[in-house]
């Protein structure tokens, strides 16, 4: 063999070994890169739907979950409460739910897709305080008989009713909000994703 095809053959081997060399570089640099283009974890999780088992939830109980960085109110209402919710009718300054505080699917008695369970965000529409839950019926420092069980702002006194509709005559100008929820199943909601219809 002579000098020229042994110089030959190492150039060969030395290009074809730089250039798998280089591109093993160019990919590790780029798959970092590209990846960076991603949202990151913590503003996947501010936006993302948050699924919630309600199975153990006991009527008349209230739990409550975090989504987008707000909590939210999962209630579980008994047949009495829903039942309740005709007398503060009247009480109420959208009985209605024609202010748009709620999707179209919960825009109705109950401001539910079950009419048993209560999705609310567990914020104050006055001034972004959490209201207090206060299920029991008739307590005097609340109204006495006008009382139906619901929720009251200890900011500032704001009141609404277990289907989260403002009272009249306190500082909240309107209905507590419902956000986007739907049901998986019979033991499973997930927050932050419509309901089809």
């Amino acid at each position: 063999m002579t000098n020229d095809v042994v110089n030959k053959t190492r150039r060969r081997v030395l290009t074809g070994a730089t250039t798998v060399v280089g591109a093993i570089g160019a990919v590790g640099a780029a798959v970092p890169f590209v990846g960076s283009w991603n949202p990151s974890a913590k503003a996947k999780a501010a936006g993302a739907p948050v699924q919630v088992n309600i199975s153990k939830i006991e009527p008349g109980a209230m739990i409550t979950v975090e989504w987008r960085g707000k909590p939210v109110y999962i209630v579980r209402r008994s047949e009495q409460a829903i039942a309740n919710l005709d007398k503060t009718d009247e009480l109420v300054s959208d009985p209605n739910s024609e202010n748009p505080q709620q999707p179209a699917y919960a825009q109705n008695h109950t401001r539910s897709i079950k009419p048993e369970v209560l999705v609310l965000l567990g914020l104050c529409t006055h001034l972004g305080c959490a209201p207090m839950f206060r299920p029991e019926v008739g307590a005097q420092d609340l109204g006495g008989d006008k009382w139906q069980g619901g929720f009251f702002c200890p900011c500032h006194g704001s009141k609404f009713d277990l289907a989260g509709r403002v009272y009249k005559g306190v500082p909240a100008p309107v209905n507590l909000e419902v956000p986007p929820h739907k049901y998986d199943n019979d033991n499973l909601l997930t927050i932050g994703v419509d309901q089809e219809a």
